[in-house]
Protein backbone atom coordinates (compact mmCIF):
# COMPACT_ATOMS: atom_id res chain seq x y z
CA UNK A 1 0.00 0.00 0.00
CA UNK A 2 1.27 3.56 -0.58
CA UNK A 3 1.07 4.46 3.05
CA UNK A 4 4.44 2.02 3.56
CA UNK A 5 6.45 4.11 0.88
CA UNK A 6 9.40 5.72 2.64
CA UNK A 7 8.65 10.01 3.05
CA UNK A 8 11.63 10.97 1.11
CA UNK A 9 9.50 8.72 -2.13
CA UNK A 10 6.50 10.93 -1.77
CA UNK A 11 8.91 14.56 -1.48
CA UNK A 12 10.16 13.49 -4.85
CA UNK A 13 6.72 12.42 -6.15
CA UNK A 14 5.01 15.25 -5.16
CA UNK A 15 4.62 16.74 -8.19
CA UNK A 16 3.12 13.87 -9.88
CA UNK A 17 -0.67 13.43 -10.00
CA UNK A 18 -2.66 12.26 -12.15
CA UNK A 19 -5.19 15.42 -12.09
CA UNK A 20 -8.50 16.20 -11.03
CA UNK A 21 -9.18 16.51 -14.88
CA UNK A 22 -9.28 12.67 -15.15
CA UNK A 23 -11.61 11.14 -12.90
CA UNK A 24 -14.27 9.71 -14.36
CA UNK A 25 -17.12 12.74 -13.11
CA UNK A 26 -14.75 15.07 -15.65
CA UNK A 27 -14.13 12.69 -18.12
CA UNK A 28 -17.43 12.01 -19.36
CA UNK A 29 -18.51 15.67 -20.10
CA UNK A 30 -22.01 17.02 -19.18
CA UNK A 31 -24.52 16.08 -21.89
CA UNK A 32 -27.56 17.46 -23.71
CA UNK A 33 -30.10 17.16 -20.83
CA UNK A 34 -27.55 15.66 -18.06
CA UNK A 35 -28.47 16.44 -14.52
CA UNK A 36 -26.55 17.23 -11.92
CA UNK A 37 -26.95 14.71 -8.34
CA UNK A 38 -26.02 16.12 -4.98
CA UNK A 39 -23.47 14.25 -2.82
CA UNK A 40 -22.78 14.12 0.18
CA UNK A 41 -22.06 12.74 3.54
CA UNK A 42 -22.68 12.70 7.27
CA UNK A 43 -19.06 12.06 7.90
CA UNK A 44 -17.10 14.83 6.06
CA UNK A 45 -18.28 17.77 3.66
CA UNK A 46 -17.41 18.89 0.55
CA UNK A 47 -13.33 19.74 0.39
CA UNK A 48 -12.83 18.73 3.98
CA UNK A 49 -10.78 16.32 5.30
CA UNK A 50 -12.30 12.36 5.17
CA UNK A 51 -11.96 11.53 9.24
CA UNK A 52 -9.30 8.71 9.80
CA UNK A 53 -11.43 5.21 10.90
CA UNK A 54 -12.30 5.88 7.21
CA UNK A 55 -9.12 5.35 5.61
CA UNK A 56 -5.71 3.43 5.58
CA UNK A 57 -5.05 4.62 9.51
CA UNK A 58 -7.92 3.91 11.09
CA UNK A 59 -10.72 0.62 10.44
CA UNK A 60 -10.34 1.66 7.04
CA UNK A 61 -14.25 1.33 6.18
CA UNK A 62 -15.94 3.17 3.62
CA UNK A 63 -17.53 6.45 4.88
CA UNK A 64 -21.88 6.94 4.82
CA UNK A 65 -22.86 8.74 1.62
CA UNK A 66 -26.52 10.26 0.59
CA UNK A 67 -27.58 11.97 -2.48
CA UNK A 68 -30.53 13.43 -4.56
CA UNK A 69 -31.64 13.83 -7.72
CA UNK A 70 -31.70 11.43 -10.11
CA UNK A 71 -33.92 11.85 -12.72
CA UNK A 72 -37.26 9.56 -13.36
CA UNK A 73 -35.69 7.98 -16.44
CA UNK A 74 -32.72 6.70 -14.59
CA UNK A 75 -32.98 2.52 -14.21
CA UNK A 76 -29.89 1.95 -12.37
CA UNK A 77 -27.09 4.02 -9.89
CA UNK A 78 -23.42 3.55 -10.29
CA UNK A 79 -20.67 4.94 -7.80
CA UNK A 80 -17.00 5.54 -8.56
CA UNK A 81 -14.08 6.50 -5.70
CA UNK A 82 -10.86 7.66 -7.60
CA UNK A 83 -8.15 9.16 -6.06
CA UNK A 84 -7.22 12.82 -8.31
CA UNK A 85 -3.51 12.76 -6.63
CA UNK A 86 -2.26 9.54 -7.07
CA UNK A 87 1.10 9.86 -8.39
CA UNK A 88 0.16 7.43 -11.14
CA UNK A 89 -0.99 8.31 -14.93
CA UNK A 90 -4.62 8.17 -14.02
CA UNK A 91 -6.72 8.40 -11.12
CA UNK A 92 -6.21 5.59 -8.17
CA UNK A 93 -9.69 4.07 -7.68
CA UNK A 94 -10.94 2.90 -4.88
CA UNK A 95 -14.14 1.73 -5.08
CA UNK A 96 -16.87 0.75 -8.05
CA UNK A 97 -20.19 -0.15 -7.32
CA UNK A 98 -22.40 -1.26 -10.22
CA UNK A 99 -26.20 -1.88 -10.45
CA UNK A 100 -27.16 0.12 -7.39
CA UNK A 101 -31.07 0.52 -7.18
CA UNK A 102 -32.23 3.84 -8.82
CA UNK A 103 -34.55 4.08 -5.26
CA UNK A 104 -31.56 4.10 -3.02
CA UNK A 105 -30.60 7.29 -1.78
CA UNK A 106 -27.97 6.25 0.61
CA UNK A 107 -25.04 3.90 1.64
CA UNK A 108 -23.84 3.78 5.68
CA UNK A 109 -20.93 3.30 6.54
CA UNK A 110 -19.08 0.35 6.09
CA UNK A 111 -21.29 -0.63 2.84
CA UNK A 112 -18.20 -1.12 0.66
CA UNK A 113 -16.71 -4.76 1.21
CA UNK A 114 -13.10 -4.84 2.61
CA UNK A 115 -10.52 -7.18 3.34
CA UNK A 116 -11.52 -7.47 6.94
CA UNK A 117 -15.31 -6.05 6.24
CA UNK A 118 -18.06 -7.90 4.54
CA UNK A 119 -19.80 -4.91 3.56
CA UNK A 120 -23.74 -5.08 2.52
CA UNK A 121 -23.56 -6.58 -0.56
CA UNK A 122 -22.97 -4.56 -3.60
CA UNK A 123 -21.97 -5.80 -6.59
CA UNK A 124 -18.43 -4.24 -6.96
CA UNK A 125 -16.21 -4.04 -9.15
CA UNK A 126 -12.35 -4.23 -9.37
CA UNK A 127 -10.10 -1.17 -7.47
CA UNK A 128 -6.48 -0.18 -9.05
CA UNK A 129 -4.93 -3.01 -6.57
CA UNK A 130 -7.37 -5.56 -8.78
CA UNK A 131 -9.61 -6.22 -5.57
CA UNK A 132 -13.19 -6.19 -5.93
CA UNK A 133 -13.39 -4.32 -2.30
CA UNK A 134 -13.49 -0.57 -0.79
CA UNK A 135 -9.71 0.20 -0.93
CA UNK A 136 -8.95 2.79 1.70
CA UNK A 137 -7.34 6.17 1.23
CA UNK A 138 -3.71 5.97 1.83
CA UNK A 139 -1.33 8.77 0.44
CA UNK A 140 2.46 8.24 0.08
CA UNK A 141 3.72 10.18 3.03
CA UNK A 142 5.18 13.48 2.24
CA UNK A 143 3.35 13.83 -0.73
CA UNK A 144 0.72 16.51 0.27
CA UNK A 145 -3.08 16.84 0.18
CA UNK A 146 -4.74 13.94 -2.09
CA UNK A 147 -8.22 14.30 -3.22
CA UNK A 148 -10.84 11.95 -2.71
CA UNK A 149 -13.66 12.14 -5.66
CA UNK A 150 -17.08 10.01 -4.45
CA UNK A 151 -18.94 9.85 -7.86
CA UNK A 152 -22.38 9.20 -8.24
CA UNK A 153 -23.99 8.13 -11.79
CA UNK A 154 -27.22 7.74 -12.81
CA UNK A 155 -27.84 5.37 -15.87
CA UNK A 156 -30.11 4.57 -18.51
CA UNK A 157 -30.65 0.79 -19.74
CA UNK A 158 -28.09 -0.60 -21.44
CA UNK A 159 -25.97 -3.78 -21.46
CA UNK A 160 -25.32 -5.91 -18.48
CA UNK A 161 -22.04 -4.94 -16.56
CA UNK A 162 -19.60 -7.87 -15.72
CA UNK A 163 -19.26 -9.15 -12.55
CA UNK A 164 -16.61 -7.06 -11.56
CA UNK A 165 -16.36 -4.71 -13.63
CA UNK A 166 -12.83 -2.39 -14.03
CA UNK A 167 -12.46 1.30 -14.52
CA UNK A 168 -12.56 1.41 -18.22
CA UNK A 169 -15.76 -1.06 -18.87
CA UNK A 170 -17.14 1.52 -16.36
CA UNK A 171 -16.08 4.77 -17.99
CA UNK A 172 -17.52 3.29 -21.39
CA UNK A 173 -20.83 2.88 -19.74
CA UNK A 174 -20.59 5.94 -18.34
CA UNK A 175 -20.25 7.79 -21.66
CA UNK A 176 -23.23 6.48 -23.16
CA UNK A 177 -25.99 6.01 -20.66
CA UNK A 178 -25.02 8.70 -18.29
CA UNK A 179 -28.47 10.82 -17.57
CA UNK A 180 -26.90 12.75 -14.08
CA UNK A 181 -24.30 12.51 -12.17
CA UNK A 182 -22.49 14.25 -8.80
CA UNK A 183 -19.50 14.10 -6.77
CA UNK A 184 -18.35 14.95 -3.70
CA UNK A 185 -14.42 15.94 -2.52
CA UNK A 186 -12.99 14.57 0.46
CA UNK A 187 -9.06 14.95 1.36
CA UNK A 188 -6.54 13.36 3.27
CA UNK A 189 -2.82 14.05 3.69
CA UNK A 190 0.31 12.24 5.69
CA UNK A 191 1.80 15.55 7.00
CA UNK A 192 5.51 14.79 7.36
CA UNK A 193 6.29 17.09 9.80
CA UNK A 194 8.28 19.92 7.61
CA UNK A 195 6.08 20.90 4.66
CA UNK A 196 2.63 22.55 4.86
CA UNK A 197 0.23 21.84 1.85
CA UNK A 198 -2.67 24.49 1.85
CA UNK A 199 -5.97 22.73 2.11
CA UNK A 200 -7.85 25.36 0.92
CA UNK A 201 -6.33 25.41 -2.68
CA UNK A 202 -8.56 22.70 -3.38
CA UNK A 203 -11.32 24.05 -6.14
CA UNK A 204 -14.85 23.07 -5.43
CA UNK A 205 -16.98 21.93 -7.71
CA UNK A 206 -18.84 24.45 -9.80
CA UNK A 207 -22.28 23.67 -11.99
CA UNK A 208 -20.41 21.54 -14.95
CA UNK A 209 -17.27 19.89 -13.89
CA UNK A 210 -15.09 19.29 -10.74
CA UNK A 211 -11.90 21.45 -11.28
Amino acid sequence: MLENLPEGVGHVLRNQRAGLEKIAFNQIGPGIGTAMISVRSTAFVDHAPIPAQYTADGVGISPPLQWDGVPSNATVLVLMVEDADAPTPKPLVHAIVVDIAVGTESLEAGALASPDHEGSGLQTGRNSYLSASWLPPDPPPGHGVHRYAFQIFALIDGPDFSSKPGREEVLDALRERTVASGCLIGIYERPDGSIKVDAASAIPINDQAVT
